[in-house]
């Protein structure tokens, strides 16, 4: 499923939001367009990605790979996937939470991702990158903030997709599962091969998600948020 848009006004602009995208754009455009050879991509990789193995062996120079990772990326699609969510669903958490604050629980999100991952693959010594462990904080708090927001999704059926309005609790709650099923998945199948699988880091998703929702529980005890009805249509 394909989130195109929500019906959540933003009050105030996201500028944190938009400077973490450009960010983002920013150092892609370098992996991928400035650097001379695919060597030099593997070797920025390599330095910043967030390594399981080297962080327990070499900590003192790795340490910093917990923030730098989450802001590489493994492809365009990886990059267009990453942002696209945070755009959609980015603008209405900063609102709630505010500029600092938001970039703070953001990062915070993300280094929480990174951790969860590394519980899974202690040993691993393939490179953690991406946002998307952040930016599913961003969906977790959310969640928690507006369940009942109309979130207009494309749902592929080859020729016959549709084009449907989901209130987020399910759009986001079927997002999770989805992740908690492949993480699961993905970890008994490193189990029983006694190899790193690598791919995506499904538990950094489940890690960074969790993460934001139990920020976002704690938060919404002490604001009153607004409530949002969605409704249904086809197009």
């Amino acid at each position: 499923m394909i989130p195109l848009k929500d019906n959540i006004p933003s009050y105030r602009k996201p500028f944190v939001n938009y400077l973490i995208i450009i960010a983002n754009t920013l150092v892609f455009i370098y992996q991928y367009f400035l650097l001379p050879s695919k060597h030099e991509i593997q070797q920025l990789v390599y330095n910043y990605g967030f390594i399981p193995y080297r962080f327990i062996t070499e900590f003192n120079n790795s340490w910093y790979t917990l923030f730098s990772c989450m802001f590489l990326h493994g492809g365009f699609l990886h990059f267009l996937g990453n942002m696209w969510f945070l755009y959609i669903f980015g603008d209405n958490v900063e609102d709630i939470y505010g500029h600092i604050k938001f970039l703070l629980i953001y990062i915070i999100c993300g280094i929480s991702a990174t951790f969860v991952q590394f519980i899974f693959s202690p040993t691993s010594t393939i490179p953690i990158i991406g946002a998307s462990g952040a930016i599913s904080g961003v969906l977790g708090s959310y969640f928690i903030f507006f369940p009942t927001a109309g979130v207009l999704t494309l749902i592929p059926f080859g020729i016959f997709s549709r084009i449907v309005v989901l209130p987020a609790v399910i759009f986001l709650g079927f997002w999770f599962i989805f992740q908690l099923f492949s993480g699961t998945q993905t970890y008994a199948l490193q189990v029983v091969t006694g190899r790193d699988i690598g791919g995506v880091a499904y538990w950094a998703h489940i890690g960074g998600f969790i993460a934001g929702l139990s920020i976002a529980m704690f938060t919404k005890k002490k604001r009153k948020i607004r409530r949002i009805k969605t409704y249904w249509y086809y197009l």
